[in-house]
């Protein structure tokens, strides 16, 4: 996301984390631990995270902090 940001010359939400694997194929795969991550990301102001669509499905609802769960990196993309 940081290639494409200064390739777009659009800059990532200060407010926003983004964590996940990039497959050769451009899937977005899962991370371990990512509740906590999300829950830390919580805890240190982040307003939005954008993390695989498979983590996502495997958590529980977080007040606070809006999740956003991503297959592939296009629509990771889309989201800048």
């Amino acid at each position: 996301m940081a290639v494409v940001s200064s390739l777009k010359d659009k800059p990532v939400n200060p407010r926003t984390i983004i964590f996940g694997e990039v497959g050769l194929a451009g899937e977005v795969r899962a991370v371990p631990m990512a509740e906590q991550r999300v829950n830390e990301a919580k805890k240190l102001g982040f307003e939005t995270c954008i993390l695989p669509k498979t983590s996502l499905d495997k958590m529980r609802k977080m007040e606070g902090i809006r999740m956003v769960g991503v297959e592939n990196i296009r629509e990771a993309i889309s989201l800048l």
